[in-house]
C-alpha cells in the first residue's frame, strides 16, 4: 500500500529548508511513498497550524515538519524550537497520524543547520513512514 505524506515546510531560512524539502520528497519516492500536500509557511511557529490542517485529511497519513531554527542573540530560537516541537507531538497524538520532526534547532548555526539538511529530511521522512507501519501491524 502507497502511503501518503504531506509537508510543511518554512520558508524562513529557506536557502535551508528548500533544500531540506527536495531531499524529503526524494527519499519519500524512494520509500515508495506518495506526497500529497506541501504546505509552505513563513516560519517555524507557523508549521504546527499546517500541520493540523494536513492531519485532518483523510488522504494524508503522516506529515513531515521542516524547518531551520538558528542561534540568534537571545533564546528566542529555544522557545520556538521547543513549542513548535510540542505542538506537532500534540497534534500526532491528537490526529493518531505521525508527524515527522525535520526542523534543525535550536541553538545551531547557519553552517551546523546547513550541514544537516540530509539527515534532518530523510529521517523526518523514514520516522514516519516507520510509524505508519508499527501502527498498521498493531490494527
Amino acid at each position: 500500500m502507497k502511503h501518503t505524506l504531506g509537508i510543511v515546510v518554512s520558508d524562513y531560512n529557506s536557502e535551508i529548508t528548500h533544500r531540506m524539502l527536495s531531499v524529503a520528497e526524494q527519499r519519500a519516492k524512494q520509500l515508495g511513498a506518495a506526497i500529497g500536500d506541501i504546505i509552505h509557511v513563513p516560519g517555524a511557529y507557523e508549521i504546527p497550524f499546517a500541520a493540523m490542517q494536513l492531519l485532518g485529511k483523510k488522504e494524508i497519513d503522516a506529515v513531515v515538519a521542516l524547518g531551520a531554527i538558528l542561534q540568534g542573540e537571545t533564546a528566542h530560537d529555544e522557545v520556538i524550537a521547543y513549542s513548535t516541537a510540542r505542538s506537532l507531538q500534540e497534534l500526532s497524538l491528537k490526529y493518531n497520524k505521525p508527524v515527522g520532526l525535520g526542523i534543525s534547532g535550536p541553538r545551531m548555526t547557519k553552517e551546523q543547520a546547513a550541514a544537516r539538511i540530509e539527515s534532518f529530511a530523510k529521517n523526518a521522512i523514514e520516522a514516519c513512514l516507520n510509524i505508519i507501519h508499527l501502527k498498521a501491524a498493531d490494527e
